[in-house]
């Protein structure tokens, strides 16, 4: 294992970019308000004239080199992280992963506040030492040669042993969510508890309470409404992987929609900033890993991996404007919820959008076992 920088980009291949965006051939717009039909012509045109004429891709770069970065290998599988170790004796191991539409810089700021608590302000609060590895295939890991690869979660725990942790903790939503709830079901003998932000469904749905009827509906109307690009990212991946790996406008597109439909916009909260964004679709661009970052959704339907049943203790957090909002009793169906808490604001990029608000959740937790 080894500390190395995470990426240099050629000066020729910014240019590439930048030629590839101002050359862009835009669609005819239609008729529609806002967001109505996609991503909004016209932040995304402002949003690509920036990229273009202004965003410091090389500032970004300098700080994403600056992050404390390592490769691992986990049996022959290369696996990037970045590692913040705890500023006391007795911090806490904890896995914190990211999902889809993001690289490991989404769980950066969550990262710094478990490590690091006295710097922001919880002087005196339990510290973690705090993985977060890059998923396969996304910027910085390698996309795994042989499908099905390893699974992820199987990796995490290689990668936890293989770092001294016997006994660890792990966080995710999204993506992340799932592998640390199949990481938990794995190895209850080292995950001494998992905290998510997203759930996996009981295979017994039987008697449902008002409360659960209400969430599966909602569940319905946000896969009738939203859910398009999962079905195409499940069903058909690389027929638009071609298309986004080729065109920085495109990936754009793709990508900012998500960025703005998944945040919370409720009392002026901004959401994700520009700089963000767009240091996020750049990597995606440079290592040229969107192709790569479908696969987990079509791995799932050609391989379904399961049904779950985690023991070991569970913590999960809500915020209002994820994606669907369970209610206690539905992962009390097939986890074992310990502390369930429903967060007043923040989206489903919680680690960035609310990282204070994660971090305390994540240690009342924690402290619950």
């Amino acid at each position: 294992m080894s500390q190395v920088p995470l990426i240099e980009v050629p000066v020729s291949e910014l240019e590439d970019l930048r030629h590839r965006i101002r050359a862009a051939r835009w669609p005819r717009p239609w008729p529609v308000d806002g967001w109505e039909a996609g991503t909004e012509p016209g932040r995304l045109r402002r949003l690509s004239a920036y990229w273009a004429d202004g965003f410091d891709w090389y500032a970004q770069q300098a700080a994403i080199n600056a992050l404390p970065s390592h490769h691992a290998d986990l049996d022959g599988t290369a696996v990037h992280y970045l590692r913040f170790d705890g500023e006391t004796a007795d911090a806490v191991p904890i896995v914190l992963t990211h999902g889809w539409p993001s690289t490991v810089l989404e769980e950066v700021e969550l990262a710094r506040r478990l490590s690091s608590p006295s710097r922001y302000g919880r002087a005196g609060a339990p510290s973690f030492t705090a993985i977060v590895p890059a998923l396969p295939g996304f910027p910085f890991t390698p996309e795994q040669s042989r499908m099905p690869g390893v699974p992820t979660h199987e990796l995490w725990h290689r990668l936890m042993t293989q770092l001294g942790f016997p006994r660890y903790l792990a966080h995710g939503g999204d993506l992340g969510a799932g592998i640390s709830t199949r990481l938990a079901q794995a190895h209850p003998e080292s995950v001494a508890g998992i905290h998510l932000l997203a759930v996996a469904d009981p295979e017994d749905a039987a008697d449902l309470t008002d409360g659960e009827r209400a969430y599966l509906g909602q569940g319905e109307r946000w896969w009738a409404e939203e859910g398009g690009y999962e079905h195409l990212q499940r069903t058909r991946p690389l027929s638009a992987a071609y298309a986004l790996n080729d065109s920085p406008v495109g990936l754009l597109g793709w990508l900012l929609e998500k960025y703005h439909a998944w945040t919370d916009h409720a009392d002026g909260a901004a959401g994700l900033d520009d700089d963000l964004i767009l240091t996020q679709v750049s990597l995606y661009w440079f290592t040229g890993a969107i192709a790569a970052s479908f696969r987990p959704y079509w791995e799932h339907r050609v391989y379904p991996p399961g049904p779950v049943r985690v023991t070991v203790p569970t913590g999960v957090a809500v915020f209002p404007a994820d994606l669907v909002q369970p209610p206690r009793s539905w992962p009390a169906r097939n986890y074992h919820v310990v502390h369930y808490n429903r967060m007043p604001r923040g989206g489903h990029f919680a680690a960035r959008e609310q990282p204070d608000l994660l971090a305390d959740d994540i240690r009342v937790f924690a402290q619950k076992l």
